[in-house]
């Protein structure tokens, strides 16, 4: 399958939306996060004619992998290569199952490989953060999706994943050349985030302390994790995770639902 470049992220809470303009704009990959069923996925896949739809991503917790193995065979079956899996394992907050994280998704693999018919591994891909997990991604998958990184992650991910792996971050972005304006729509969008453990242990691996998690946000993790500005500015952000190793990068337009579209349609501008 060919993601492309750059693809777009949304929450498939969010519906459809316009996705004939969205293939229009030259986007070849839509990632669909909230953790969706395939049954959820499945309306993106008939709606659109080119895009690869991605579950970014679903999670295991949720699902038997048999069952999820006789859903991937099923939307392959109607749509070929335009559908990916993706699966995670969420955050602790999420589930009160949540433990031992690695030997849940490795568990969930042996299930896809076991299933009649399985899912292949260079079908599938993993939510990943930390290097274990990297680790497996690489093994066990076509590669890794991380989600709320800065490029420093990227570049992490590339040499805990290998060069062969699939690097894909999620990036959220805010098209808004008011800084504080700008910031603002960021920090609300991060206070989630930086509420969960996993995120927050994620991003104290790299330059970022805890000062910069507190209040909000410091305004030099959300300058990085959250590029904001105009479309040349956040292409140029964009460029930063592609040129520490990241193959494609999934972008989350963040603010007003009615512009989203005027905001795709600047990034592609520029990016495409």
């Amino acid at each position: 399958m060919d993601l492309g470049r750059v693809g777009i992220w949304r929450r498939h809470q969010d519906g459809i939306g316009p996705l004939g303009e969205i293939e229009a704009l030259g986007f070849q990959a839509l990632w669909i996060g909230g953790s969706p069923s395939l049954d959820q996925v499945e309306p993106f896949l008939e709606q659109s004619t080119t895009l690869t739809i991605a579950t970014g991503v679903l999670n295991v917790w949720r699902h038997e992998p048999a069952d999820v193995a006789a859903g991937h065979a099923r939307l392959r079956s109607a749509f070929g290569d335009r559908f990916l899996l993706g699966v995670g394992v969420g955050h602790p907050e999420a589930t009160s199952a949540y433990k031992k994280p690695l030997t849940k998704m490795s568990e969930f693999f042996d299930g896809l490989d076991s299933a009649d018919p399985p899912v292949p591994k260079q079908e599938r891909v993993t939510a990943a953060l930390g290097p274990k997990m990297l680790e497996l991604a690489a093994q066990r998958s076509l590669g890794t999706h991380p989600y709320f990184t800065a490029p420093e992650h990227t570049r992490f991910a590339r040499e805990r994943a290998g060069p062969d792996a699939l690097v894909a971050p999620e990036v959220a972005v805010v098209v808004d050349p008011d800084r504080e304006s700008a910031r603002r729509t960021a920090r609300a969008y991060a206070q989630t985030y930086l509420g969960l453990r996993n995120y927050v242990g994620n991003v104290l691996r790299f330059e970022f302390t805890e000062r910069d998690i507190a209040n909000g946000g410091s305004d030099r993790l959300i300058d990085a994790v959250i590029p904001h500005g105009s479309p040349d500015a956040i292409a140029e952000a964009v460029r930063a995770h592609l040129d520490v190793g990241a193959d494609h990068v999934c972008l989350q337009a963040l603010g007003d639902p009615a512009k989203l579209l005027d905001d795709y349609r600047g990034l592609a501008r520029v990016l495409l």
